[in-house]
C-alpha cells in the first residue's frame, strides 16, 4: 500500500537530524539533556557525533565566549555542514574522528554528549571508555538514547505490530536495545550513574510519526526481511493511514560522572 501520509522517499540524512532537532520530541528531550549537562562557562565541552552540528549553537551558549565546543563525528559530509554552521562562533571546534579512537588528549573536557548515536556504533562500551578517557576527574557525561524495544504502534492485529517491533529490533537498529542499556554498560565503562530520566513521546497523528519513523519504509523492508508478508503489510499500513492513530517509544536521558 502507497498513501500519501507516507514518506515514500528517505529525506537526505542532514535534513532528517535538522528537522528533528526544531520538532517537538526533538525540542523536549534535547532541553534535558542540555539541564543535565550542568554546563558552566567556560568550560570544554564535546559533542560525540555531533552530526551537521545542529546542537552546537546551543551548547556554544552555554559554555559563553570563553568557553569551548567540540564536535566530533566520523562523517566527512556532517563535518563540514557542522564547520560551516558555526562558522561565527569562534569557541566552536568540528573535527573529523572516529567515537572510537577520539582525537582528544586525556582528562581535556568537562562535559560530554551523545544524542541519539550510540545506537548506531560499532562498539558502544568502547565509545564510553572513551568518553570517560577523555573527561576530567568530576566530568559530567550526558547520553539520549531509544530503546527500540520498548516501540508500540497500535493495531487492531497485535501480531503485527510485534512482527514490526521485532524487526526494528532485530535488523533496522544496529544497536536497538542501547537505551536501557546504557547505565549497565556506563558503570561497566567506570563511570558513576547519577541519574536515569526516561522520556515517552506520545505520536497521536500518523503523518508526524513518519517523519520520525519511516513507516512505510520500514515495513518495506520487513517484508522483504520475511517478517511481514505483503498482505499483512497492507493490512498493517492501511490501518496505520486510515485508523486512530497511536505510537510510543521509550527515549532514556542518562547521566554519569567521571
Amino acid at each position: 500500500m502507497t498513501s500519501r501520509v507516507f514518506e515514500s522517499v528517505p529525506p537526505d540524512p542532514i535534513a532528517y537530524l535538522d528537522r528533528l532537532a526544531v520538532s517537538e520530541l526533538g525540542r523536549e528531550y534535547k532541553s534535558v539533556m542540555l539541564a543535565a549537562l550542568a554546563v558552566e562557562p567556560g568550560q570544554t565541552l564535546v559533542d560525540l557525533g555531533c552530526g551537521p552540528g545542529a546542537d552546537l549553537p546551543a551548547l556554544a551558549a552555554a559554555t559563553g565566549p570563553e568557553g569551548t565546543v567540540l564536535g566530533v563525528d566520523h562523517d566527512r559530509e556532517a563535518v563540514d555542514a557542522a564547520a560551516e554552521r558555526t562558522a561565527h562562533l569562534l569557541q566552536v571546534d568540528v573535527r573529523l574522528g572516529d567515537l572510537h579512537e577520539l582525537p582528544l588528549a586525556d582528562g581535556s573536557c568537562d562535559r560530554a554528549r551523545t544524542d541519539r548515536v550510540l545506537q548506531h556504533v560499532a562498539d558502544p562500551a568502547l565509545t564510553l571508555r572513551e568518553a570517560r578517557r577523555v573527561l576530567r576527574p568530576g566530568g559530567l557525561l550526558v547520553l539520549g538514547e531509544p530503546d527500540w524495544g520498548t516501540l508500540t504502534v497500535d493495531h487492531p492485529d497485535a501480531a503485527l505490530t510485534a512482527a514490526y517491533t521485532r524487526y526494528v529490533t532485530d535488523q533496522a537498529v544496529r544497536n536497538a536495545r542501547i537505551g536501557s542499556q546504557l547505565p549497565r554498560l556506563a558503570a561497566e565503562s567506570g563511570l558513576e550513574v547519577l541519574d536515569v530520566h526516561p522520556l515517552t513521546p506520545v505520536f497521536r497523528e500518523v503523518g508526524a510519526a513518519d517523519r520520525v519513523l519511516g513507516l512505510q519504509r520500514v515495513t518495506r523492508r520487513a517484508v522483504a526481511a520475511g517478517y511481514f508478508s505483503p498482505d499483512d503489510a497492507d493490512r498493517w499500513l492501511t490501518h496505520l493511514a486510515t485508523g486512530t492513530f497511536l505510537a510510543t517509544v521509550t527515549f532514556h536521558v542518562v547521566t554519569a560522572r567521571a
